[in-house]
């Protein structure tokens, strides 16, 4: 799944610097955004003992902070069962996001960036009530993480665009409503 969403973001960087640079459609401001994306995986720690990636729903809103740069808290939310077991975890956090549209001429239909994000995680552990076994809490994970980005966005209006954002946590793709 990494490899198809790298050669897919790969693709997208390709196509958005061979656009035409002249083309300004679109204002190059980043923040005001909102961006609603679904995914695959789960924090460090807080999925590996599942043996599986799990589904994920991102979201966050962007701050203008400075030129080419936003702030953007967010809240992520999964949830997993097995036997007598549940687990919802809610990663929420602040990614910092730098957005580089500028070094590669890209049309003004495309944004390309860099990221990272910290946070910490809030998870809820239960397990069903007539359950008689070890009830202990086996997942030890810290609740604080840092994550690395990398994405683009294109532009389908001046207020929709679609987005692919790859990260060593949650890599996401969706809508972003500017």
């Amino acid at each position: 799944m990494k490899t198809t969403s790298l050669s897919l973001l790969l693709l997208l960087i390709f196509l958005g610097v061979n656009s035409s640079a002249q083309h300004n459609k679109y204002s190059e401001t980043y923040g005001g955004t909102l961006n609603l994306g679904l995914g695959i995986g789960g924090y460090s720690g807080y999925y590996g003992y599942i043996g599986h990636t799990l589904p994920v729903f991102h979201i966050n809103y962007e701050f203008d902070v400075a030129n080419n740069l936003t702030f953007a808290p967010f809240i992520t939310f999964y949830s997993y069962r097995s036997d007598h077991y549940r687990e919802t975890v809610m990663p929420i956090g602040v990614k910092g996001t730098y957005y580089f549209d500028h070094f590669l001429e890209a049309d003004s239909d495309w944004d390309f960036y860099l990221a990272g994000s910290a946070g910490f995680a809030v998870v809820k552990a239960s397990w069903d009530n007539d359950y008689s076994g070890d009830r202990t809490y086996y997942h030890n994970a810290p609740p604080f993480f840092l994550d690395l980005h990398l994405g683009a966005e294109y532009h389908v209006s001046q207020r929709l665009g679609l987005f692919l954002d790859l990260s060593s946590g949650v890599s996401t793709i969706g809508l972003s409503l500017h």
